[in-house]
């Protein structure tokens, strides 16, 4: 059974920046795809952005030129460095393995 833990969420200002992390346990991480989506209060989740097992990578509309997600096979993590952050970046961001494994959840706030 996979198991995530995401961590580096908290409050910044405008501007500011953000590492995210996701750890895995079991399941083969090197195998399988991985994502980050958030979910802003009153709306519907959405992609941030994408790595295949390979290493492409694919951003949302919002993340792209802001955003990087790289990984890191030995640790079985997933990051996602948050550059440039805006207020509408605020939400709750989940990490997603493979297709249907979401991790808990972290709060990212950035204000104004």
């Amino acid at each position: 059974q996979v198991r995530l833990v995401e961590s580096g969420g908290g409050l910044v200002q405008a501007g500011g920046s953000l590492k995210l992390s996701c750890t895995s346990s079991g399941g083969i991480f090197s195998f399988n795809a991985m994502g980050w989506y958030r979910q802003a209060p009153g709306k519907q989740r959405e992609l941030v952005a994408s790595i295949s097992s390979g290493g492409q990578t694919n951003y949302g509309d919002s993340a792209k030129g802001r955003f990087t997600i790289s990984r890191d096979n030995g640790k079985k993590t997933v990051y996602l460095q948050m550059n440039s952050l805006k207020p509408e970046d605020t939400a709750v961001y989940y990490c997603l393995f493979g297709f249907n494994t979401w991790g808990q959840g972290t709060q990212v706030t950035v204000s104004s």
